[in-house]
């Protein structure tokens, strides 16, 4: 399966980072936007603002001169803007929606067109156990990341005939610098509500990411697959 053209949003750092750096090891013709085009080695990196359509297809552009066009698309871009519902302001909002769910909206209509010529194609949408069973301070970031499930589904539905697949990678709490940096109080409190009883690796989820974009996960589409140590069991 080596060799296809890869294209990863939001892949200079963490989950995303190491989801390239699985696919390069693969032999996969990787690219990964980000707002200042760096990349991990062996990638190429273009600069790409995911809330900006001529600048989604501008990258678009330069990775099918590159790579030919994108067989295999990991929408990761997002951020968040946690706050209590009543401290929450329309703009905090409505820019985590722009960024987590329409983006990930731009990428995949823009990524579709190639995968319908080519009659193949994968999609892997980055959601969160959050957007499963929601969290306190986060309406806006829990609401995007619940959107993407409908959005691979209905994708399912609408392409599914045309070997493309859409699935759902919904992680857990993953460690990084933001969960090294908690207490130990806070850290012992995570962990207890984690059956595996420790965060998740970027490796973790991208292992999945990885399976999921392979042909041995041809016939799975519309799912959501959560890497969370069971954390989100029966959601």
């Amino acid at each position: 399966m080596g060799g296809r053209s890869v294209l990863i949003t939001g892949g200079n750092r963490g989950i995303g980072r190491s989801i390239a750096e699985h696919f390069i090891a693969d032999g996969d013709k990787v690219a990964v936007t980000t707002r200042t085009g760096e990349a991990p080695e062996g990638a190429l990196g273009v600069a790409a603002d995911v809330t900006d359509a001529a600048s989604v297809d501008a990258a678009f552009t330069q990775v099918e001169e590159a790579h030919g066009p994108v067989e295999v698309l990991i929408a990761n871009a997002g951020i968040t803007r946690d706050t209590l519902l009543l401290r929450m302001g329309e703009d905090d909002f409505t820019d985590v929606l722009d960024t987590n769910l329409t983006g990930a909206f731009r990428v995949l209509k823009r990524a579709s067109k190639g995968m319908l010529k080519l009659r193949r194609g994968r999609v892997v949408l980055i959601s969160s156990v959050v957007g499963l069973y929601g969290s306190p301070g986060q309406i806006n970031y829990s609401a995007s990341k619940s959107g993407l499930i409908g959005m691979a589904r209905s994708l399912t539905r609408e392409l599914g005939g045309r070997g493309i697949t859409a699935n759902v990678v919904a992680p857990g709490f993953v460690r990084s610098d933001m969960t090294d940096a908690l207490d130990e109080a806070t850290q012992k409190k995570y962990l207890e509500s984690i059956p595996a009883g420790r965060f998740a690796e970027t490796d973790d989820v991208a292992r999945a990411v990885r399976w999921v974009a392979s042909e041995e996960a041809a016939y799975i589409s519309g799912a959501v697959i959560p890497v969370d140590g069971g954390l989100g069991m029966g959601h």
